[in-house]
């Protein structure tokens, strides 16, 4: 059998590569079996990818809004757009859980130009620009023009030196970040040039994916039991991650929710950041 994935090409069904997905999910062993019995059932030759993460989240749903929830955090990244400014919040919030000083949102005078530095990073005296390379849907990937075009950024301010977290600082390194992927050539480019990549996949150990599982540093736009009306008013509040509604909800009632409500929202936010 086979299915056709959100470029149109089709593809051969990997049943391995879906359990996988729905066992990072979190779901327990029985309700992966059960899930991969209801959704091969409804199968048929050509089925869209997108057909079959529904009918998995619709699954999982019924089971715990948790597993559903984790099962939906690519599709989370891409909410934080349109223009990908709470994407690069999450990112700095993803550093500083490591350990590291962020700051978002600069500009910053080159050798030549002035530019726009999306997040900049420091730990141990060492600071990092961060370019982020945001896509609203899963069809986008960074090409070998991004790294290329950072490069020479990167170049321009290093030359420089700037008043960032304290003064007389310089930049060391540079990290190119999206939440998609890097083509081949990109990941080449960047390899070869002294710049790192983090996607979504990329690299194979330390990608976004994990860094996300591993801190439990989830956006909150994977909840399930809060509308994307909701979400947007909470991320104006500057309430980025699942974590932050288990810390603080008092951004939940500032944006008008019911006791209930919110007694079921913080449980759901319990239910993900346990799941590890």
């Amino acid at each position: 059998m086979k299915i056709t994935k959100h470029s149109g090409h089709k593809v051969p069904f990997d049943k391995e590569k879906l359990k996988l997905s729905l066992k990072k999910s979190g779901a327990a062993p029985d309700v992966i079996t059960e899930s991969m019995v209801q959704i091969e059932k409804q199968m048929y030759d050509g089925i869209t990818t997108k057909e079959i993460y529904k009918m998995a989240f619709a699954i999982l749903k019924k089971t715990a809004n948790g597993y559903a929830a984790r099962y939906n955090i690519r599709q989370a990244l891409q909410m934080l757009g349109p223009a990908g400014f709470y994407f690069e919040k999450f990112i700095a919030r993803l550093y500083a859980a490591e350990g590291f000083k962020a700051k978002i949102n600069l500009t910053l005078q080159g050798k030549c130009v002035s530019h726009e530095v999306d997040v900049a990073i420091m730990k141990d005296d060492a600071i990092t620009m961060i370019e982020c390379k945001f896509h609203g849907s899963k069809d986008g990937a960074s090409d070998v023009k991004v790294p290329m075009y950072i490069l020479s950024r990167f170049n321009d301010l290093r030359e420089k030196r700037h008043i960032i977290f304290s003064n007389n600082e310089t930049f060391t390194s540079c990290i190119i970040v999206t939440n998609n992927r890097f083509t081949k050539d990109a990941q080449d480019f960047a390899n070869c040039s002294g710049i790192s990549l983090l996607s979504w996949d990329y690299p194979p150990d330390k990608n976004l994916k994990n860094k996300i599982d591993r801190g439990a540093l989830y956006p909150i736009t994977c909840l399930t039991t809060l509308s994307m009306v909701e979400k947007e008013k909470l991320l104006f509040l500057d309430q980025i991650l699942v974590k932050d509604l288990l810390d603080d909800q008092e951004g939940l009632k500032k944006i008008g929710l019911s006791p209930n409500r919110i007694k079921n929202i913080v449980h759901e936010a319990s239910q993900i950041c346990k799941l590890i």
